[in-house]
């Protein structure tokens, strides 16, 4: 649990693409022992020495400080500790329905005190308040014994990792049997939507640092025209999306480096909610 009040403003972390490549249509699913570049690629810069090692500590630890765990709570409104916000998630009727109460898009006392139940037993902040964090928990709590259910996510004798939109999880299966994940992620906004389709992962660099937008992008795992896996620093639980890659929790991307190879198949589908 997270002691204090703390109350996060809505940032957009806009970390994302070294290239931005039009959006074309999906390509067809590449062979086991596909390869290549999807796209010219312009690699930006890597970090060396000290610098290196500075950028590595200071992800690493801002994804074990609170602010992974903290709500973003709009500018104009205010949670007052111990009581129920009378104000709507952006999330409010996905919660609702999560946590099968009248879905109507409306706070009551009822979905706040149901919301807070849920965030106590997640070890999230206790707030009563349906916006992304909450949302994305909602989400790896319901896919967590078997997030392909759906069978949305091709199942192959190979890796495959799997990037749905729709709920922002990823997670690797190889057969039926899921090797990583779920986890939430963040996926490209309106304009910069995340390419749905079959893709391979083509480029990888551990300590990759944008030169378009001066950002460190640590274990990117590059996958379509630009676009790729990598960790932030900040939070991914915003309303905003990235600029085309799926951003991740510094711990869930180095889990996924360690995991994935070049050649391996990346299948996306879906819609990011908002």
């Amino acid at each position: 649990m997270i002691s204090g009040r703390l109350v996060r403003r809505s940032v957009a972390v806009l970390l994302a693409v070294v290239t931005v490549i039009p959006v074309g249509s999906a390509a067809a699913e590449p062979g086991p022992n596909a390869a290549g570049v999807e796209g010219e690629l312009v690699p930006g810069e890597s970090a060396t020495g000290d610098e290196l090692d500075a950028v590595e500590t200071e992800l690493r630890d801002a994804a074990d400080r609170a602010y992974a765990f903290l709500e973003d709570v709009p500018v104009d409104d205010e949670i007052v500790p111990d009581s129920c916000p009378d104000f709507t998630g952006p999330y409010q009727r996905q919660v609702e329905r999560y946590l099968k109460l009248k879905v109507d898009g409306k706070q009551s006392e009822r979905d706040c005190e149901a919301i807070r139940a849920f965030q106590e037993k997640q070890g999230l902040e206790v707030d009563g308040y349906a916006g992304p964090l909450t949302w994305a928990w909602t989400q790896v709590a319901a896919a967590k014994k078997n997030p392909n259910a759906a069978k949305k996510c091709p199942v192959r004798t190979y890796r495959v990792a799997c990037v749905d939109l729709s709920r922002q999880l990823t997670w690797v299966q190889k057969g039926k049997k899921v090797v990583f994940g779920p986890v939430p992620m963040r996926s490209g906004r309106a304009g910069y939507r995340t390419r749905v389709g079959w893709h391979t992962i083509y480029w990888r660099h551990k300590n990759h640092y944008s030169s378009l937008y001066k950002s460190p992008m640590p274990y990117a795992q590059f996958f379509s025209g630009g676009q790729a896996f990598h960790a932030v620093h900040g939070t991914i639980f915003t309303t905003v999306g990235s600029r085309g890659c799926v951003s991740m929790r510094h711990g869930d991307a180095r889990k996924l480096w360690g995991l994935l190879k070049k050649g391996d198949r990346v299948y996306v589908w879906g819609r990011r909610p908002i």
